[in-house]
């Protein structure tokens, strides 16, 4: 098991990148669009033996691989970096179905992000997504991996207390409440950890976990067999209710709105909100609308600060809020920037995420105003 802590950023600010891929084009371009940043370094490998004997000469901040290349798959290669030695890795991947499968196993086996890859006009999508390229790199060269038994517990935000093991207690289900998670680097397993400790009857969620298209159904499904609760990709029309949870289909923003018989999912198109599309601000904009004073906001790891405003709107509306803690973080950004804000009601460590938000649906106060 890793946990994961802050790297120290280098004085000049700058950036190593190693590509692992055996397409010329898709090296090309991505050092090409990584290149023109004169804070990042690139270099290339077209295969993983390559890429071994690049490391060892110098060490990149991040990796980027394909998960199909010739003399190892990209999973072996992996396992062998988390093993032999533990750096960020991001996942570029195709969208066939076991090509999605195996991103989702990559993210369990430690690597901090995904991006998709098609089997056409790579060129052209590299370029389009130049800035969720860039922004991807400077994110996960923000992570370090260190192998520990247990993730650290920052004394300054968390009194000692035991870890969970499996679900919490069996619970009255808490009518018209709902839980809303924003997420990004890292939040895969933050997610996994957070939803396996739910019971089967807890207030519906709804979650933002920044991934592209089709790899979000791909997780829901990984998450739906590892949980007790319901676990999908949302659909517009879905209804939110006890025991399920539905994340934002990549590429897509996800709201929540009200109706007769509860809150119902909405899934939209539009402009990128915060850098991304879906984005937690407008998850969370939409909840503060919706719920108000009955809802509660979930705060994760990720880089930026998307979901910082939407978490104040919801305080203001009168929701009780959380954030994870810099201790438990992969990246730090998000829930910092939130905090900053005063948008947080409490900081607590991953393991204690679930407990805490279960408490909060339970809790009651008067809406209040925080600028």
């Amino acid at each position: 098991m890793f946990s994961y802590t802050n790297k120290p950023k280098k004085p000049d600010g700058s950036i190593h990148v190693l590509v692992v891929d055996d397409s010329a084009v898709v090296r090309q371009v991505m050092q090409g669009i990584l290149g023109a940043d004169p804070k990042i370094k690139v270099s290339v490998a077209a295969d993983p033996i390559i890429a071994f004997a690049k490391i060892e000469r110098e060490t990149p901040d991040v990796v980027i691989t394909d998960l199909v290349m010739p003399r190892m798959d990209g999973l072996t290669f992996l396992r062998k970096i988390m093993a032999e030695r533990p750096l960020p890795v991001v996942v570029c991947s195709e969208v066939a179905h076991r090509r999605t499968e195996d991103a989702i196993s990559a993210l369990e086996l430690g690597a901090v992000e995904v991006i998709k890859k098609p089997k056409l006009g790579v060129r052209d999508f590299l370029h389009e997504s130049a800035v969720m390229l860039i922004d991807v790199v400077r994110s996960a060269a923000q992570a370090k991996l260190t192998p520990a038994p247990f993730p650290p517990v920052s004394p300054r935000n968390t009194a000692d207390v035991i870890l969970p093991l499996g679900p919490l207690p069996h619970r009255k289900p808490a009518g018209g409440k709902i839980i809303a998670v924003g997420a990004s680097t890292g939040g895969t397993e933050a997610l996994r950890e957070f939803l396996q400790s739910m019971p089967r009857n807890c207030p519906g969620i709804v979650i933002v976990q920044h991934m592209p298209e089709v790899f979000t159904r791909a997780f829901a499904e990984r998450l739906n067999r590892d949980c007790t609760i319901e676990v999908k990709e949302a659909a517009n029309g879905d209804g939110i209710h006890n025991g399920r949870a539905l994340i934002a289909p990549g590429n897509h923003h996800l709201l929540v709105e009200g109706s007769p018989s509860g809150y119902i999912a909405k899934v939209e198109d539009g402009p990128l909100v915060s850098r991304h599309r879906p984005s937690v601000d407008v998850l969370f904009r939409s909840v503060a609308r919706s719920a108000g004073s009955h809802a509660v906001g979930v705060i994760m790891t990720g880089m930026g600060n998307d979901g910082a405003q939407g978490l104040l709107d919801m305080r203001n509306a009168g929701a009780l809020t959380v954030a994870q803690d810099e201790a438990s973080c992969v990246v730090f950004g998000m829930p910092k920037e939130a905090i900053a804000r005063n948008a947080v009601v409490e900081v607590v460590p991953l393991f204690r995420l679930a407990e805490t938000a279960l408490t909060m649906v339970d809790a009651t106060r008067p809406p209040e105003r925080c600028m």
